[in-house]
């Protein structure tokens, strides 16, 4: 069962997520793409997020001649429409359907401050041109894509103020064709769990699979920069203490892995929600042991 069925079968959902190196490293990609292989539903594959890295389509296109299926994101943040549109069509013609679209970290809270955001038109948008749902090709011109066929997700924000706003944008990117949604990375379960109470009352966790997102935090001095940084992951002081307790690094990073498992484990008392996506930056090993431990199946 590919990606697609398993969304719109109502199975649960694992994934996990990577980001492509700053580097030329084919083998790199297909190596880290073989360790995931067989333990989830599928890989995402993230664009340029934390450093600019090798293009995202050409590292999910990698990852798919290793056996496993891509998930490539789609970032409104770097391109106008023109190149936006073309990478999906190539991105089809390569075999990957699965896009997620996110419109990205503002690049000044990154390393590259200095580049210029285009942002020419937004997820919703992106959405909406290429989702069957799509009225005409007011975006891209006056022809409409033709023989659209990709299974389309996008991000939700559990931990963005205001709370109200954040969820008309996710009914809108549901409106839009969005079947699938990976949320912000977990951290404070009260927050959650009150986003997921305002999301189910609308009803919205059955027009799309809501997947959590869940990073395994490997070293006290990722806990600390996370906790710092804007806008807020939400990551509570005492989840901060806990890593900074530990002394050294093999026991920093046992205790980010322990702090994953209990996400997965408070999460998976949430009626409706259909998965999970675990991410490991930089330790892919973190987030295999994290899925394996979890229990979640493939």
């Amino acid at each position: 069962m590919n990606f697609r069925n398993r969304v719109e079968s109502g199975q649960q959902i694992l994934i996990a997520e990577i980001s492509p190196p700053m580097s030329t490293s084919a083998d790199e990609v297909c190596a880290t793409a073989q360790r995931y292989s067989g333990k989830v539903h599928a890989l995402g594959v993230s664009e340029s997020r934390d450093h600019v890295g090798m293009s995202a389509l050409a590292a999910a296109s990698l990852a798919a001649s290793q056996g496993i299926e891509p998930i490539l994101h789609m970032t409104t943040r770097d391109r106008n429409r023109i190149a936006l549109i073309s990478d999906c069509l190539g991105a089809r013609a390569l075999g990957i359907m699965n896009l997620l679209c996110t419109s990205g970290t503002h690049q000044t809270l990154g390393h590259c401050r200095s580049a210029r955001n285009v942002s020419d038109v937004d997820p919703v948008q992106l959405l909406q041109a290429l989702s069957e749902q799509a009225a005409g090709g007011a975006l891209i011109g006056e022809t409409a894509i033709t023989n659209r066929d990709f299974c389309l997700g996008a991000v939700a924000s559990p931990y963005a103020d205001p709370m109200d706003m954040q969820i008309m944008r996710l009914e809108k990117k549901l409106a839009a064709g969005a079947t699938f949604l990976v949320t912000q990375p977990a951290f404070d379960m009260d927050r959650f769990r009150a986003w997921w109470d305002a999301i189910t009352a609308k009803g919205l966790q059955k027009k799309a699979a809501v997947i959590a997102g869940v990073r395994v935090l490997t070293s006290a001095e990722e806990a600390t920069a996370l906790a710092a940084a804007r806008p807020s992951p939400c990551l509570p002081a005492s989840t901060v203490t806990r890593m900074t307790g530990a002394k050294s690094a093999s026991d920093q990073r046992t205790m980010g892995i322990k702090i994953a498992l209990e996400t997965i484990e408070a999460l998976s008392s949430l009626a409706g929600l259909r998965g999970f996506e675990v991410r490991g930056d930089g330790d892919p090993g973190a987030a295999l042991e994290v899925i394996e431990k979890s229990g979640v199946k493939v």
